[in-house]
């Protein structure tokens, strides 16, 4: 047996390679248990593909280890201090996030690198302090150590030989930019025994245990413990992946992905068949500079609860009922209106339909929504306004216009509101990927193994042994997903035949450039792309001017276990259906409104038009 787990907020999904799928309800206090129910008592698959929320949830409730820092002298408040921006020009009530490590936890140490590598103090581990006994794990950055990792290397020996549970910054995070290097070593270290622990659990579920990171790739559990900073979007990149494969699959290369659970909402915009990347990304108001796919995350979904504030206007989420009691609707207790007992009522939801084996209670959603005094149309109304802006923040604020774009709905609510933000984005299309409801599990058991590397470069005007360089990272690529590390340059990919078998381990370089005088870089194939990508980004470019390198980067990825196309075809019409209308699947719900017309598209996916003509039958 071959399956994907994605463990969300409220519920738990599976899916097999032969198609079997499997929902459960959300054990957030001991995610493991869920998983185990999904897959069956006395089962124990031969290959298991996980995408987590628990080093997300960690982060976001502040529930990671004690962790201390090291760093050189003179910059032990570099994750107080920070960037100098201010994201919220005039909000006078506005802060940052508290440090992960209090003042007197940061440690500094005595030794200092120039910027080109040479030795300017020798690293002094006579008086690096005594820690903490309190502490129960270290994070060192040290000044340069995206250069020379030497100095480092040096203090984490003698805190391991202490017993400390050390992660060094040349480990996780090897770029420039002191704050962003300290801030994601910091959140590592508090991530990492709590996420060792759980995957270690996890581990003994399977034959062989994957996790999806954050870049919509597949790493060894054993591995990505070491690394939990890679695992803050692990759940959402998987749907983005197979949202992606759907619309191609259906003529659309150019897309948004609309990923609605019973907690929150992840859209992605997709360009060219590929989601969008991002170098960092911003987690519970800390900066975490780890590749990631750029996906938008909004506090909407199923579960989201409604209420009216103290103005007297009506809102929805944040705060989500969870698995646990859950919305009113389940009948296990909960008694705050939700977003999914607005869609009951409403009769979006079939009154007999079964989520993850339970059997909806219209009449309590009707006395939940009673009770906080908001009506089923102004809860759907609110949270869709809530989702446009998150759709718009990744198309429309980037200079995207999205109404050559298909919307890509999937999650258990998303097919639910799909129709009505499309027609706000006046978008023609929404796409209901095959298996929508469990769609972010059938991106895990589908996805490629992954792992991406990045390297600074220390001399940014100076390109001399830039392809040597290049040359090694992209063998040190290829053997972390299980390649010979020999690969075989074609262009700007690089493959390799490895002796297990033909397995194609393919590697793509990039390189981070600039102008010289500018903070900030585009991600380019090659230096001689830069001058045309800048203006493409940037409406100019001086192409007399120097281009800086300032960072390398590797992408090498293997491919699936278990291909897309192995998996089962699910029939869904036998003929289009005109809106107003609900087609119930066992995973989801799919609302077409009036005006909106569905029909067979290619791979098991529903394609609904607006005003499409030739409409033969409804149900």
């Amino acid at each position: 047996m071959q399956v994907g787990v994605d463990t969300g907020g409220t519920f738990t999904d599976l899916v097999t390679a032969d198609g079997r799928v499997s929902k459960v309800l959300s054990t957030p206090d001991a995610p493991a248990r869920a998983i185990r129910e999904a897959i069956g008592a006395g089962s124990r698959p031969a290959f298991l593909a996980h995408g987590t929320t628990v080093a997300t949830n960690a982060l976001l409730e502040r529930r990671g280890a004690a962790v201390a820092l090291v760093t050189t002298e003179g910059l032990a408040d570099v994750i107080e201090i920070g960037r100098q921006d201010r994201p919220s020009l005039y909000d006078q009530l506005a802060s940052r996030p508290e440090p992960l490590v209090p003042r007197r936890w940061r440690y500094e140490v005595p030794g200092r690198l120039a910027a080109d590598g040479t030795e300017l103090v020798p690293v002094d581990l006579d008086r690096l302090p005594a820690v903490d006994p309190a502490v129960e794990a270290v994070a060192v950055c040290l000044l340069h150590a995206d250069i020379e990792p030497a100095h480092e290397r040096a203090v984490a020996e003698a805190l391991r030989a202490r017993g400390h549970d050390v992660t060094c910054s040349h480990e996780v995070s090897p770029e420039m930019r002191e704050v962003e290097r300290t801030v994601t070593t910091v959140i590592n270290a508090a991530l990492r025994p709590r996420c060792r622990a759980y995957l270690q659990e996890i581990a003994d579920l399977a034959e062989d245990v994957l996790v999806m990171t954050s870049a919509g790739g597949l790493l060894p559990a054993t591995d990505v413990a070491e690394l939990p900073a890679a695992l803050l979007l692990s759940g959402p990149a998987g749907g983005v992946r197979a949202g992606a494969a759907a619309a191609a699959a259906n003529g659309f290369v150019d897309a948004i992905t609309f990923d609605m659970g019973g907690t929150s909402t992840d859209v992605c915009l997709v360009v060219d068949g590929a989601p969008a990347p991002a170098a960092e990304r911003e987690v519970a108001g800390f900066t975490v500079r780890f590749p990631a796919l750029d996906v938008h995350t909004i506090g909407a979904g199923g579960g989201s609860i409604a209420r009216i504030d103290a103005g007297g206007a009506l809102v929805v989420g944040p705060q989500s009922a969870g698995a646990d009691p859950g919305p009113a609707c389940y009948g296990r207790g909960g008694v705050d209106a939700t977003v999914t007992d607005a869609n009951l009522v409403a009769g979006r939801i079939p009154a007999d339909a079964a989520f993850g084996g339970l059997r909806l209670d219209r009449a309590a959603a009707a006395r939940a929504l009673d009770r906080a005094g908001v009506t089923a149309e102004g809860v759907i109304a609110v949270v869709d306004a809530n989702m446009d802006r998150a759709l718009r923040a990744v198309s429309v604020e980037r200079g995207v216009d999205p109404r050559g774009l298909a919307l890509v709905a999937f999650g258990g609510a998303g097919p639910l509101h799909a129709c009505a933000l499309a027609e706000a984005l006046d978008m023609p299309t929404v796409i209901v990927p095959a298996r929508a409801g469990v769609l972010s599990a059938v991106g895990l058991l589908t996805a490629p193994r992954r792992r991406d590397l990045v390297r600074s470069w220390p001399t940014p005007e100076q390109h001399e042994g830039l392809a040597e360089a290049l040359a090694t990272l992209v063998k040190e690529a290829v053997a972390l997903v299980g390649g010979r590390g020999d690969g075989r340059r074609d262009g700007d990919r690089e493959s390799d035949d490895n002796a297990e078998g033909d397995i194609g381990v393919t590697v793509e370089t990039a390189l981070d450039c600039r102008y010289r005088g500018q903070s900030h870089e585009l991600t380019v194939a090659t230096v001689g792309q830069f001058h045309d990508e800048h203006r493409r980004r940037n409406g100019y470019s001086r192409p007399d001017d120097t281009v800086e390198v300032v960072a390398l980067r590797a992408v090498a990825t293997r491919p699936p276990t278990v291909g897309a196309d192995r998996l089962p075809a699910t029939p869904r019409l036998d003929g289009d259906v005109r809106g107003p209308a609900v087609i119930a699947e066992p995973d989801c719900t799919i609302w077409v409104p009036d005006g909106w017309t569905a029909r067979a598209g290619a791979a098991g996916s529903l394609v609904l038009h607006r005003g499409a003509p030739g409409v033969r039958t409804s149900r």
